[in-house]
């Protein structure tokens, strides 16, 4: 069993920059793809980066690109989003997920979640 826990959320003005990080349980972090999702207000939770267990392979949906970067650390157990020039169509709950699986974007194929850390993006 992995436990998942987001970090680093809170408010910032548009233009601004957030550091959420997700600490994992576990001594089989090092093996799992995780990811980011988002979950907007009345909004289906949506895919934002993945990165493989090794750090080799990323993804970003369009929306990220540019201005997110997904990062790991698998001696400290845990994986990292960087999101720079923030907008307020990024305001969401953040969940990290992790996956036995090969990298997805695809939400169910994630085994583990955390609880999610709340990112409001003001204008």
């Amino acid at each position: 069993q992995v436990q998942l826990v987001e970090s680093g959320g809170g408010l910032v003005q548009a233009g601004g920059s957030l550091r959420l990080s997700c600490a994992a349980s576990g001594r089989t972090f090092s093996s799992y793809t995780m990811g980011w999702f988002r979950r907007a207000p009345g909004k289906e939770r949506e895919f934002v980066a993945a990165i493989s267990s090794s750090g080799g392979r990323i993804y970003y949906t369009d929306t990220a690109k540019g201005r997110f970067t997904i990062s790991r650390d698998n001696a400290r157990n845990t994986v990292y989003l960087q999101m720079n020039e923030l907008k307020p169509e990024d305001t969401a709950v953040y969940y990290c997920a992790g996956a036995r699986s090969g990298v997805s974007t695809t939400s169910t194929l994630y085994d583990y979640w955390g609880q999610g850390t709340q990112v409001t993006v003001s204008s």
